[in-house]
């Protein structure tokens, strides 16, 4: 069997992992251990951020930063008045730091998405692993003056290879719970339901890079008031 393809199986088997961790929660409690411990985390940890947040749903965005789209959302983020964590990809960050900058500037965070966004990531030698996630990390820094602390794999392609080289690097490997597809560009309204359901505790996956994403910066727009008008916090990491 090729490493291309153990490295699929294995990406199908974290799929299988992230849609329990979100049905174990279905009545709206965030779970007191992850189904796989020693694996990324789904979903905010029990307790995190404080006991005085009723109901806390984390906004995660990734493969920018844009020229396009980026601001556009950021744009949406503060007439929400809402912060979120973006993982970005090297390459991207390189080539547009004012963007790193704004992100930083408008107080959100930043998380480590790889270099080049390489797939399927989990196939890549240890070294290669190791180097991609370095290089984000030296490009954030440089430019921010903020070492990123959260790293998620690209299309969630964990193995036991990369949780170590991020973890190697002093960074939280982090997955998701609630996923709009959004990188696949369907409706508004589909993208609405999908986030607008998000419940305590939830870690919710979109994207402002590595396509053409109107359609999440519009249904955003949307559903962050949802979700405001039903008492849930939306933050970063």
């Amino acid at each position: 069997m090729s490493d291309a393809v153990r490295a699929h199986i294995g990406q199908a088997a974290w799929s299988l992992v992230r849609r329990a961790e979100s049905w174990r929660a279905g009545g709206g409690r965030t779970p007191a251990r992850p189904l796989l411990a020693p694996g990324p985390l789904f979903r905010v940890p029990a307790g995190a951020g404080g006991g005085n947040v009723p109901c806390r749903v984390v906004l995660t965005v990734d493969d920018g930063p844009d020229p396009r789209w980026t601001p556009r959302l950021l744009d949406v983020l503060d007439a929400h008045d809402v912060r979120a964590t973006f993982f970005v990809v090297g390459e991207r960050a390189a080539r547009h730091p004012e963007l790193l900058r704004r992100i930083v500037g408008a107080g959100h965070t930043l998380g480590n998405h790889s270099y080049s966004h390489p797939q399927p990531f989990a196939a890549r030698t240890a070294e290669e692993i190791h180097e991609e996630i370095r290089r984000t990390q030296h490009v954030v820094a440089q430019e921010t003056g903020r070492t990123p602390v959260h790293f998620r794999a690209p299309a969630g392609g964990w193995s036991r290879a990369v949780l170590d080289a991020a973890r190697d690097q002093g960074l939280t490997p982090v997955d998701w719970s609630v996923d709009p597809k959004d990188w696949r560009s369907p409706p508004v309204p589909r993208i609405v339901r999908t986030v607008s359901k998000a419940r305590h505790g939830d870690i919710v996956l979109c994207h402002d890079g590595g396509g053409e994403r109107s359609r999440t910066v519009a249904a955003l727009d949307v559903a962050l008031g949802l979700l405001r008008r039903r008492g849930v916090a939306v933050t970063p990491l």
